[in-house]
């Protein structure tokens, strides 16, 4: 079976990013607008964190913050993992789910050119990844 990479999951994205001193009310609306779950955070050149969906409803709603006068440096994941663009998506989905996240920005060079999330593994990937950690699981419960 082929294994997708990431470069051609994310083929045609258009990467949405933002300044740190962005509002979550401005993110909202930009990844609304964009139908993405997520923002990356850039600053100087670089990514500086992430907001995703998530961060909005734990972060800013149930803490009952203002998302119109809070900005996303104070909500974002600050120390975020990345994935190389000729990563294969399994790689991607192998970070997800030892760090418990569903969003990691794709660079190439060191800039931001996507996201793969979580959602784009629904396919032969998703079925591997499972199949791989049974395994882990059998071999850990072997060696004990």
């Amino acid at each position: 079976m082929r294994r997708r990479l990431v470069k051609d999951v994310i083929k045609g994205q258009s990467v949405l990013t933002l300044p740190p001193e962005a509002t979550v009310g401005e993110a909202a609306r930009r990844m609304k607008a964009s139908k993405v779950g997520s923002v990356i955070v850039v600053a100087g050149g670089g990514v500086t964190g992430i907001f995703t969906e998530r961060d909005a409803l734990f972060r800013v709603l149930a803490a009952g913050l203002d998302p119109e006068a809070t900005p996303l440096a104070k909500v974002m994941t600050g120390s975020v993992t990345t994935v190389a663009a000729d990563s294969t998506l399994l790689d991607a989905l192998h970070l997800m789910h030892e760090g418990e996240f569903r969003h990691v920005p794709v660079l190439q060079g060191g800039v931001p050119i996507g996201i793969v999330s979580i959602r784009d593994a629904l396919g032969n990937e998703l079925e591997d990844f499972r199949h791989e950690l049974q395994r882990k699981e059998e071999l850990t419960e072997i060696v004990g």
